[in-house]
């Protein structure tokens, strides 16, 4: 008994070395399911990353969402990615918000759940000592597509609100995305969506529990919808600048989504930059090397 009782300690003091060696692979520690809102009494969750090593005073808001999912399996996709280990090891504290999964909400729900994280951020920058009027905002796919909206649409303060994160507007200081899907009315091609086919627009429209409702809606009232979540047709006068990164092989979000925002966006004379990836796909397995050019693109717009 005794010795079993030996042989169980040692296997678990061995478990134990071995976390602490698989944790020191990182420049972070992770807090995870923090709780930065709460909608119709469920909670909505963020995972906060901050760098063991010297921070730079700003933060990075990262929208963890792919397919309008965001399980955490996006957290794992962008560990993977090393979002989290690049732009930590830059001094960056890196809040990784999840929206919330169109089982259950729309885009607009979504992008207001972001604007909400975003909220979040800003009240407790003290806490996390971050420059709050210095934040950086990205995503990746469906998060770049909830990154981009809620930056061209950012919502007002409330100086007097009674909740405290409603004194804090939403706007922040750069965006950074990773192919967005951006316009939900033309599609591929140059061809218009059908807003009536179960495609682009049903998919984030609604949500699965009430998108019977959009059958009897007139293709008018379909396509306000589809601009609404569209974030090329929210462009106005941005000054805030843009980089998106987008593969020319991207077969599932064509590479026309990024053109068409960054055209737009320095249409309305903001700043919109392009960067193609030869050959990228949705992604690609070099998107680490992306990532850091990504970092230094943030380090000279936050510094």
């Amino acid at each position: 008994m005794r010795f079993l009782l030996i042989s169980v300690m040692t296997i678990s003091l061995m478990n134990i070395t071995l976390q602490v060696k698989a944790n020191e692979a990182f420049n972070y520690v992770q807090l995870q399911d923090v709780v930065f809102a709460e909608v119709h009494g469920t909670g909505l969750l963020m995972d906060v990353f901050t760098p063991t090593g010297p921070a730079n005073g700003h933060a990075i808001v990262d929208i963890a969402s792919g397919a309008w999912y965001s399980d955490r399996s996006k957290i794992r996709d962008h560990t993977l990615a090393q979002l989290y280990t690049t732009f930590c090891g830059r001094g960056y504290v890196v809040f990784a918000i999840r929206p919330g999964s169109k089982t259950r909400y729309t885009a607009l729900e979504m992008d207001q759940h972001v604007k909400l994280g975003i909220r979040y951020v800003k009240a407790n920058a003290d806490k996390f000592k971050i420059d709050a009027n210095k934040l950086g905002l990205t995503g990746a796919s469906a998060g770049g597509h909830l990154a981009t909206l809620a930056a061209l649409t950012p919502a007002a303060s409330d100086p007097v609100a009674k909740n405290k994160m409603e004194r804090h507007d939403t706007s922040v200081a750069a965006v950074a995305v990773f192919f967005p899907p951006t316009d939900f009315l033309e599609w591929r091609d140059g061809k218009m969506v059908d807003p009536k086919v179960l495609g682009p627009l049903l998919a984030v429209g609604a949500n699965s529990a009430n998108e019977g409702t959009l059958h009897g809606k007139s293709n008018e009232e379909l396509q306000e919808m589809a601009k609404a979540i569209s974030p090329v047709y929210q462009v106005r006068k941005p000054s805030v600048p843009f980089l998106l990164i987008h593969g020319d092989a991207d077969e599932v979000v064509p590479l026309s989504h990024s053109q068409k925002l960054v055209k737009a966006i320095q249409a309305a004379g903001g700043s919109a930059e392009l960067m193609v990836k030869q050959g990228g796909g949705h992604p690609w397995l070099t998107l680490p090397v992306e990532v850091a050019v990504m970092a230094d693109w943030f380090d000279k717009q936050l510094k």
